[in-house]
Formats: structure tokens, sequence, C-alpha cells
């Protein structure tokens, strides 16, 4: 099987509004379900890994964010369309600093603030339900 690597980044977008809460982002997996998770995307050529971040956050759920810090970078596989894929994303916490849900691509069937305490809990994978909990603990940290 042909294998390929790809690199991502995305945005772990977060408001205080009372209490702060996450932006996550939905879209239907392979077998039709509804799947919440972090806005990421491929990195484009001569892109760093910070302004991806920004971009996709945006395109994704059409929120603008600023970043404040790397969190963590996460590694997984999977197979599509007969390709063994080995991707990396990196993610990033970051503040909204305005935006419009109705301004993004349809890619996301939907986009929703969840508080961060249980933010890893509306997540659908586990790698980035433990990014979420490292979100919530540097939040805590400040």
């Amino acid at each position: 099987m042909k294998t390929r690597r790809e690199v991502s980044a995305g945005g772990v977008l977060l408001r205080r509004e009372g209490a702060t809460e996450v932006l996550l982002a939905a879209r239907r997996n392979r077998r039709g379900d509804l799947v919440w998770g972090l806005p990421k995307g491929q990195i484009e050529a001569g892109e760093d890994p910070q302004d991806t971040a920004v971009r996709e956050t945006l395109e994704e759920t059409g929120y603008q964010g600023t970043i404040r810090r790397p969190i963590d970078t996460i590694t997984y596989w999977y197979v599509w369309e007969g390709i063994r894929v080995h991707k990396t994303v990196h993610f990033f916490l970051m503040d909204v600093v305005g935006g419009d849900p109705a301004r993004r691509d349809m890619e996301m069937e939907d986009v929703r603030w969840f508080p961060l305490s249980t933010g890893a809990d509306t997540a659908g994978y586990p790698s980035e339900k433990e990014v979420l909990r490292k979100a919530a603990q540097l939040e805590s940290d400040t």
C-alpha cells in the first residue's frame, strides 16, 4: 500500500463570555455520523503552521482568531482511497477577535461554542480530546 505524509495546523479558538468557551466544528465522517472536532487543514507551500491555523479556523468556522501559543502536535494514521496517510497536526491556542459562522465554508455542517471545561467530552476523536484537555489546563494556569 502506498504511503504519504500530510502536515496540517489548527486552532483551539476561545472566547470569554462568563465561562471560557471553545469553538468546535461538525462534519460528517465516512459513515455519515456527525462528529465534532477542531478546525484544521493542510499547510500550503510557503505557509507557516501559525498562519495555517488562523486561515483554516477562519475558513472552516467563519471566526477570526489570533494565536496565543502552541498547545500540542499530534500524529495519526488513516487510509484514504487506498493510500495510507501519516498525518501530523500542529494545534495552537487562539483568542477570537470576531467573525460570523454564516461566512464559513460548507465543509463544516455546523459550528458551535461549548464550555471549555466540557469540550473534550464533545469532541469525537481521542487525539483532539487530549488537545482540548491540554488547552483547558493552559487556560486554567493563566
